[in-house]
């Protein structure tokens, strides 16, 4: 059994702590700061409160970090400042050379770290979620979450190997989504939105209100897949491919960030209002 804490308890990490707690491990966050969502998500599972940061790096060996990816770097740089000193895996939606500046961190600070990516949804259901991981300490990571729903994987040694493939992975998923929602904006910019609705039905009768659905249930999460898409692009660029369909998926998703907070998918014609505000203005 291992003491874990979890950066931060939000809607995907709550559920890898939650696997971790499942498998057997006490499970601790850090509530200074944090907003009364996640507050009442560590409390309905249970987590283990302590106060601050530095508290959560002296009581656990092991630390999971889940959080947006443009924050990445600054978290990890605010655990190596409050001196801990056991296991840091870090499982945003990052670039393989941003894990890799991440890795260097942590190795001058003597801690063993860890490069993890998530793909699936929030783990809830066994099945639906894998945590991939490298490293040489990533089978240890793998071990905190056995007979639990999260699936996790070790797939090599070397540090930025588990981000590449979220990167690749994300690339298509969500990529492809900015892709759709930018086609939606210029067709009906350009007048032929119902036109090409009705030629997409003579093709397939069920795809006009799956790619609606696909449009509108990507808004909720778009402020956090913008700042992915930049990741993305960054992946692609030092692989000597072109980044710039994601630089363009960023901006998609940016236009869309208004949205995050809305308790409900909005319609389509308010995703296609806001893609061309945000153009306006």
């Amino acid at each position: 059994m291992s003491a874990v804490g979890i950066i931060n308890p939000g809607a995907m990490g709550i559920s890898i702590a939650a696997s971790a707690q499942a498998a057997g491990n006490k499970v601790y966050w850090s509530s200074a700061g944090r907003s009364a969502a996640t507050r009442q998500r560590a409390v309905e599972n249970s987590l283990l409160e302590v106060g601050a940061l530095a508290d959560l790096c002296a009581v656990c060996d092991v630390i999971l970090c889940v959080c947006p990816p443009h924050a990445a770097e600054a978290v990890a740089q605010s655990v190596v400042d409050a001196g801990f000193a056991g296991c840091y895996c870090d499982g945003n939606a990052i670039a393989p050379q941003k894990a890799r500046v991440i890795g260097d961190l942590m190795s001058a600070a003597d801690i063993d770290f860890v490069d993890g990516s998530i793909i699936g949804p929030p783990a809830w259901e066994a099945g639906s979620t894998r945590f991939y991981l490298s490293g040489l300490s990533a089978a240890a990571i793998a071990a905190l979450f056995e007979n639990s729903v999260t699936d996790a994987r070790v797939i090599g040694a070397d540090i930025g190997k588990a981000s590449a493939l979220k990167m690749v992975f994300a690339a298509l998923t969500k990529g492809s989504t900015a892709l759709l929602s930018a086609i939606y904006g210029t067709a009906d910019q350009l007048g032929v939105r119902d036109d090409l609705e009705r030629e997409w039905g003579l093709r397939d009768s069920d795809s006009v209100a799956q790619r609606r659905n696909q449009v509108r249930g990507v808004t909720e999460k778009a402020w956090r897949f913008a700042g992915e898409m930049q990741e993305i692009a960054a992946t692609f660029e030092s692989a000597g491919m072109p980044p710039g369909f994601f630089d363009a998926a960023h901006e998609v998703y940016r236009r869309m960030a208004g949205f995050k907070d809305a308790e409900s998918a909005p319609e389509l014609e308010a995703v296609l209002a806001a893609l061309t505000e945000s153009e306006c203005g």
